[in-house]
């Protein structure tokens, strides 16, 4: 493949990860507006969420130690996972987040403020990293090794810190449903 034509390539899939997160944008954004009744309870997909979430943690983790030993076949696979979990996250969380009302937050005091704090860091996090968790996963696909390196050290922890406080925001949310 020439340059020229990877250049394309990266190009349109950098358009497709903006288009993409926008969408994913605006579909948050409704979501607090809009609320449909699909006939079915879906409050079980706040659970699933939080597999989704763990599932997405454990696949950074093994990409990460993949990588620090040099095996880079493993840590793709690893990578992959951790794409389609988070993608089987998305899905999950648009769904129930359209069809079922906000739980809201049931405790006083300090764990108040730590839970708003966990929450706050969090929806902002994953909002701002997705973007970049896109164009990082390109530059790896398409072989753009040394832009891919030097994105994943900043925005990897950042995507770690979002899929580990989604499940601890989920348990500490359990007292509340």
């Amino acid at each position: 493949m020439t340059q020229e034509i990877n250049d394309q390539r990266i190009k349109r899939l950098n358009t497709l990860a903006w288009v993409f997160t926008v969408i994913v944008w605006l579909l948050v954004g409704a979501m607090r507006r809009f609320k449909f009744d699909p006939g079915v309870d879906l409050s079980f997909l706040a659970g699933l969420n939080a597999l989704f979430n763990t599932g997405v943690s454990i696949a950074l983790v093994t990409a990460y130690y993949f990588i620090r030993r040099g095996q880079v076949e493993r840590h793709r696979k690893s990578m992959y996972v951790a794409i389609i979990l988070s993608a089987g996250f998305l899905l999950s969380y648009v769904g129930y987040h359209f069809t079922t009302e906000e739980v809201v937050f049931c405790k006083e005091g300090l764990y108040r403020s730590i839970y708003y704090f966990i929450l706050f860091s969090h929806i902002v996090l994953a909002g701002l990293s997705l973007p970049f968790i896109l164009l990082t996963f390109i530059r790896g696909f398409v072989g753009d090794y040394v832009r891919h390196r030097k994105m994943a050290r900043w925005v990897f922890p950042i995507w770690l810190y979002v899929a580990v406080t989604g499940p601890v925001i989920y348990f500490m949310l359990l007292p509340c449903r």
